[in-house]
């Protein structure tokens, strides 16, 4: 895992309480932040293996139903089936859950945090210009109803885009990923588009200047 893109995900996962706290926070206050954030993937990850060990044990109970309440080869078949689903269920909750304490990990690193740290006081610092750039991009959208963590990993991409130096191409891709990890279906297509309007914006702006 490379230290921004795991660094990126973290100030994302603590963008939800800077979102509700306008005030200028202090350096230690984003640092309580990104804490929080990993407590909260600690506590998925036992969340994880807590469901995973119920859909195995309803898969075992398929399994035994399969043989002592069958009345014919298409019932045990199908009873046989529903097991093999919440047996596959549980082993890819157990490949998420094996993937967290790694992140959670380099989660300590201090090139992680700074840059994670980094994110957050530039989104702190420059909210207004940043929606309004966000806002400007938006077709048949108010950036106020959008999903809060669309709006949130749009913040972040054009917070490096504009204020960090982040190539935009690397940036959107970023953005992108995020949006496949943690928005509904289709959020990774709005997040490339609305984030691909801000760069071809920023490049007219630019030339005309």
């Amino acid at each position: 895992m490379q230290a921004r893109r795991i660094a990126r995900e973290l100030a994302l996962l603590s963008m939800s309480q800077l979102s509700n706290r306008p005030e200028k926070l202090s350096a230690q206050e984003l640092e309580d932040l990104l804490l929080a954030a990993v407590r909260a993937l600690t506590n998925e990850v036992h969340d994880i293996l807590e469901n995973a060990a119920a859909e195995l044990k309803r898969g075992s109970d398929r399994l035994l139903n399969s043989e002592l309440q069958a009345t014919g080869v298409q019932s045990s078949r199908t009873m046989v089936y529903d097991a093999i689903e919440l047996t596959q269920s549980a082993v890819n909750r157990l490949g998420m859950a094996m993937e967290l304490p790694e992140f959670i990990q380099l989660t300590n690193r201090q090139e992680v945090r700074a840059y994670a740290l980094e994110i957050l006081s530039v989104i702190r610092d420059n909210r207004d210009r940043i929606d309004e750039t966000i806002a400007a991009s938006l077709v048949n959208w108010q950036l106020n109803r959008l999903p809060r963590i669309d709006r949130d990993i749009l913040r972040v991409a054009v917070a490096e885009m504009f204020y960090i130096g982040t190539p935009d191409r690397v940036a959107i891709n970023e953005a992108v990923e995020l949006a496949k990890r943690y928005s509904g279906d289709d959020g990774h297509k709005f997040v490339n588009g609305v984030l691909r309007r801000v760069s071809d914006r920023a490049k007219e702006l630019s030339h005309k200047g």
